[in-house]
């Protein structure tokens, strides 16, 4: 008995210290992959960058101490009114572009809530609007089918534990700092968050600042995993890398940022990246083309990620019309292509600059960005043959299949330029089969 029961005190042991001395998540208390499956088939999801610092048109967190002096920075909640704001008309924004879940940045860097935290006065009820941003949207979501999910950063230059206080770019040590009390402010506001909002995702931030430790953030998984099993935790817990997933990891997918993700078929991603330049909203800002919103979205799933497109809405509350309306395209491309998006898995080919593809059941979907002289010659798949052949949006395609090649063929231009699908429809499932050479 005594000897059994030291065998498993070592597994467990060996099941929490990494490789190289690190503490990590024992994986009885990590989500299930069935959570995360259907986490990676929602595909798209809407960002939303937001706060007092919309009235001065730079960026959230960052502008801190730069181009917003730090006494004008936090007293900028003081102004905040944003008497527009409407929390459907937000939704019903996202649900016609296609949206899948809705991330809200509860709080950044720069420490103000967007609900009436009990645990702090920096917070949306001691502004001059005073009503509950993340409450209003989650019920919104709710009501519109679409998940709703909390951004909540680490770090907080604003509160008066977090030992460093930030000027954007260069942290100072604060000898005022606690980190024991400011970990538990931290749980008590995640707390309040969980069990007031139900998230179906927290998207944290603000890992890489030395106050905050591997430790801490295998302790603050585990809590979050008492409070709620099922919420889904990105990577930015941990001390590790965000666009990977590793043994030291704390959290369940990789968030690579202002950059598509690379190929993975194994481990579960999903890319950030804005429609503007910056997060937050700035006026005047270079938004990016329908093409490249689309070819985006495109890239991310033929990479088998999700993208996370982030928009930042005005001052006022409104979302400004021409991310509104670019978002509108994209649904209304959705609406006819989305089957190649949601619900589908990367392959059987990986991506190049003509196409990439996505896959589901007995269909392989083609993501074709250029009408490459009206045809697609690529491999055979062993054991797999072509039944039909068309584009999503209209229009047959020619197919032959002969000495382990597959020539596609249409006439006239591909019905989209930014991004057509042609289908394939096979035989047999080609879930299974694995990526072929090209």
């Amino acid at each position: 008995m005594f000897k059994r029961l030291c065998i498993g005190i070592l597994a467990l042991l060996f099941a929490t210290i990494g490789a190289k001395g690190q503490t990590l998540v024992p994986a009885a208390i990590k989500t299930t992959d069935s959570i995360i499956m259907d986490f990676m088939d929602q595909r798209f999801g809407l960002f939303i960058h937001w706060g007092p610092v919309t009235l001065r048109g730079t960026e959230i967190g960052w502008s801190r101490n730069h181009q917003v002096a730090q006494n004008d920075y936090d007293s900028l909640y003081k102004e905040f009114d944003p008497v527009l704001f409407n929390a459907e008309e937000w939704v019903k924004i996202a649900k016609a572009a296609g949206i899948k879940y809705l991330t809200i940045t509860a709080k950044h860097h720069d420490g103000f809530c967007l609900w009436p935290s009990a645990f702090t006065d920096y917070t949306i009820r001691h502004s001059p609007y005073k009503k509950d941003i993340v409450g209003q949207l989650q019920k919104a979501c709710k009501k519109y089918g679409i998940k709703f999910c909390i951004y909540y950063t680490i770090l907080d230059w604003h509160h008066p534990d977090y030992p460093s206080h930030n000027d954007g770019k260069k942290p100072q040590d604060s000898s005022k700092g606690d980190m024991k009390r400011f970990v538990l402010y931290m749980k008590n506001q995640l707390k309040e968050l969980i069990t007031s909002y139900h998230p179906y995702m927290l998207w944290f931030d603000g890992n890489w600042e030395a106050p905050w430790t591997q430790e801490m953030a295998v302790d603050l998984y585990g809590y979050i995993k008492k409070l709620d099993p099922a919420v889904i935790i990105n990577n930015r817990l941990g001390k590790t890398d965000h666009k990977l997933l590793t043994a030291e990891t704390v959290g369940d997918y990789a968030t690579p940022e202002q950059e598509i993700g690379r190929f993975n078929m194994t481990d579960p991603w999903e890319s950030c990246i804005t429609i503007c330049k910056q997060w937050a909203w700035k006026p005047n800002d270079q938004m990016k083309s329908f093409t490249e919103c689309i070819r985006t979205l495109s890239k991310t799933a033929g990479g088998n990620g999700n993208l996370l497109l982030n928009i930042g809405p005005m001052p006022d509350g409104r979302i400004e019309k021409r991310q509104a309306e670019r978002l509108k395209e994209v649904g209304n491309w959705l609406r006819v292509n989305g089957a190649a998006i949601y619900g589908t898995r990367a392959g059987p080919f990986k991506p190049d600059s003509i196409f990439s593809s996505t896959r589901k059941g007995n269909k392989i979907f083609f993501h074709v960005y250029s009408n490459n002289n009206g045809s697609l010659n690529i491999p055979a798949m062993p054991g797999r043959k072509i039944v039909k052949a068309y584009f999503l949006a209209r229009g047959n395609i020619s197919f032959s299949e002969n000495n382990n090649r597959i020539v596609l063929s249409w006439t006239g231009e591909i019905p989209d330029p930014a991004c057509s699908i042609i289908v394939l429809e096979m035989n047999a499932s080609v879930d299974a089969i694995p990526l072929v050479n090209q």
